[in-house]
């Protein structure tokens, strides 16, 4: 081993960390692109692409944090090489991602009190719920794909769904192109759908990304130890769905907390007006992109942190998931200082209005800070679900970005104590308010997790125990 450790666990964490990372981003380029694309398109649109995605983005996230249960479990019974279990957790997982897809699509058909929420002009209104309507049959595929790429993590082959993600977002650039702007081709006519054409564009790359997944499946070597060669599912297994739903549901709320913390912004942000709430879609979707490295670093770790307590090696496990903390925070500061100093230019490599960058500017001021507070309780959180430990973490996110970020953010931003200094109220306010909750999220996630480590912890498969603590 280097004399280094630190070093010696980077060198392990990043060849994980790298695929994980350029997936991710070719997942959020689908947003990225979208948004790219209907800003340039109408201010009208833009806006309900905010609205519309916050909505899509509340019900995906918190259903796939609980699908993503499979990383845990079939991390550890991967490093305690029982592979064929581990196959058969996939098969559950898919199971569980079909039934969340019902309960997915039917808050995406029925998105009224969003709407109400949002208090959203009939025009954007309307934008919405057709953006809506072709995202729901976007989620069943995306749930499904979301059981392999946690399965594909947790036995160190990320790249795999790295590839896949790449291809879905090759498929997406054109079908936005012909889908957005519309296209005639001869007798032929695609009619400009403006912001609904980006969920159709989502759903049929989505579908056609499980069907590549499906395919590497049944013909990739790899999978032969796992058994997952046979063309069909194992029946549903109830000890393991009940396993998989003891740790995914707190996990898939903490993740709702998570997300909903920041996407209810734009949701409350439009009600000042269709400028600011394009200037923090900008914002939203450049921290979001940045996000990506301390969700990359976490997962990696958590990874190795799994494979470790099912090999029996809680020394190891515990010097993995303090080190990806450390490493996780490092990468943040260097990368949220240099995008607060190139925040201009990157802001019009998004747009040209000036109005939408005057808006966007006031936000990313809290770049730094925000960034670095969210690769904290990111990565602290990820070691703790290969630990199985969910609960607790629930408990920070609900009081820090809920409470602090979100109710703090109405009461900042809306001046609803008149105490409000003028450079805080409205979109602002939310950001500043975030970032404090954020910051929380990080320091009792950090607290919380170095507690754990210290203390006397069984190893193996004895871990179990601590599912939804």
């Amino acid at each position: 081993m280097t004399r280094h450790p630190l070093l010696h666990s980077a060198r392990r964490i990043a060849p994980l960390a790298w695929p994980v990372f350029i997936g991710q981003v070719a997942v959020l380029a689908f947003g990225t692109v979208d948004t790219v694309m209907i800003a340039r398109y109408s201010a009208t649109d833009l806006a309900a692409l905010a609205v519309g995605g916050a909505v899509y983005i509340t019900a995906f996230v918190g259903l796939m944090g609980a699908v993503l249960a499979i990383g845990p479990i079939a991390g550890q019974l991967f490093g305690a090489r029982r592979l064929h279990e581990a196959g058969a957790q996939l098969h559950q997982a898919v199971w569980l991602a079909l039934g969340l897809s019902l309960l997915g699509c039917t808050v995406l058909l029925f998105p009224q009190p969003f709407l109400d929420i949002a208090r959203a002009p009939p025009e954007v209104a309307e934008k919405i719920r057709h953006y809506l309507l072709a995202l729901a049959f976007a989620l069943p595929p995306a749930l499904v794909f979301t059981a392999f790429r946690g399965f594909n993590n947790a036995v160190s082959r990320p790249k795999a769904v790295m590839a896949l993600q790449l291809i879905g977002l090759v498929l997406k650039v054109p079908l936005n192109t012909l889908l957005i702007y519309g296209a005639d081709a001869g007798p032929l006519h695609v009619p400009a759908f403006g912001a609904p054409g980006c969920g159709i564009a989502t759903a049929i790359s989505m579908w056609l990304q499980l069907a590549a997944a499906w395919a590497l499946l049944r013909r990739d070597p790899f999978y032969a130890s796992f058994a997952l060669h046979a063309a069909r599912l194992d029946p549903p297994h109830r000890p393991s769905l009940k396993e998989m739903l003891r740790l995914g549901i707190p996990m898939g709320l903490s993740i709702l907390v998570e997300i909903t913390g920041f996407t209810f912004m734009a949701i409350f942000i439009s009600r000042i007006g269709p400028t600011p709430v394009a200037g923090h879609q900008l914002a939203a979707n450049l921290v979001s992109m940045m996000f990506m490295m301390p969700l990359a670093i976490g997962n990696a770790s958590a990874t190795l942190v799994a494979q470790s307590i099912g090999a029996d090696d809680a020394a190891g496990a515990r010097r993995l998931g303090w080190h990806g903390l450390q490493i996780g925070l490092l990468v943040a500061a260097v990368m949220g200082t240099l995008v607060y100093l190139l925040r201009e230019q990157v802001l019009r490599a998004y747009t040209h209005d000036p109005l939408i960058i005057a808006a966007a500017m006031p936000l990313l001021a809290w770049v730094v800070v925000f960034h670095i507070a969210d690769a904290g309780q990111t990565v602290a959180s990820f070691v703790l679900r290969a630990y199985r430990v969910a609960s607790v973490p629930l408990v920070i996110y609900a009081v820090a970005l809920w409470g602090v970020g979100l109710g703090g953010g109405w009461v900042v931003a809306f001046n609803l104590t008149g105490l409000t200094p003028a450079v805080l109220q409205g979109a602002s306010g939310f950001w500043s308010a975030s970032t404090a909750g954020l910051s929380l999220s990080a320091v009792g996630m950090s607290a919380f997790l170095a507690w754990m480590l210290r203390m006397p912890r069984r190893s193996g498969f004895q871990a179990e125990a601590t599912s939804g603590s």
